[in-house]
């Protein structure tokens, strides 16, 4: 495969260093700087894209040219720019997720399933903690899954993100969710349901980048032929 890889990062320098191990050919490996170098480039065979928000337009215009297939990890995405990588989808094949790690895959998928049986008899708090370089929070990981539980119930519940100023009891409708920033932590995420004398916590923790990074060279090749639409981790790992 030939491969186009935008950011280039710790997270890009792993792609690429995997991309190698298989004897795939890197088109380019861009960071911000060089996104005006977009307009030059060829159809790629994948775009792996783990870059920033401000890179979204020249990249988007690459992949509507081209039609180059698009993994996209960036997070901190406004919601018009989620709106953006949509769109994308009538272009080329999307797949768009805030963590290429199969773990985290499937515990979405357990949070989907049994998620919403739970939320009558207990309260849901999402702790989520990364290394004291990480910008957005809370992770785009913790809103994926908090997302995971509240789209299956039409989306009634809201996201409370702080309580230092909030004067009052816990409301049943909400979801909470605490980030936690230090160190050199990889990415830890608790979801905790609490309930009346019990709790139950589902719980990822990697140990190294890497697990996200093959995770993105695996979708790469999930992608590899599929015409124009919207993916995600949750069919790559059905098809796995």
């Amino acid at each position: 495969m030939k491969i186009l890889i935008t950011g280039y990062g710790k997270m890009g320098r792993m792609v690429e260093e995997l991309a190698q191990q298989k004897g795939w050919e890197i088109l380019a490996a861009l960071d911000g700087q060089d996104a005006k170098l977009l307009r030059q480039l060829k159809k790629a065979d994948a775009a792996v894209d783990f870059s920033h928000p401000a890179m979204l337009d020249p990249l988007a215009n690459y992949i509507r040219r081209t039609g180059t297939p698009l993994i996209s990890g960036t997070t901190g995405y406004s919601e018009e720019q989620m709106d953006v990588l949509r769109q994308l989808g009538k272009s080329a094949a999307v797949l768009y997720s805030a963590n290429y790690s199969l773990g985290v895959a499937l515990l979405r998928r357990i949070l989907e399933n049994f998620g919403p049986m739970l939320l009558a008899d207990f309260d849901v708090e999402l702790v989520e903690k990364h290394h004291n370089q990480k910008i957005d929070a809370p992770s785009g990981t913790a809103i994926m899954l908090a997302n995971a539980i509240n789209e299956v119930k039409d989306n009634r519940y809201h996201y409370v993100y702080a309580r230092h100023a909030r004067r009052m009891k816990r409301e049943k409708n909400e979801i909470g969710m605490h980030a936690i920033r230090g160190g050199t932590i990889v990415g830890e995420h608790d979801v905790i349901f609490a309930g009346n004398d019990e709790v139950i916590t589902l719980s990822h923790s990697a140990a190294s980048k890497t697990v996200f990074a093959e995770g993105a060279v695996n979708a790469a090749v999930f992608l590899s032929g599929k015409p124009a639409g919207l993916y995600d981790m949750k069919q790559l790992i059905e098809q796995s």
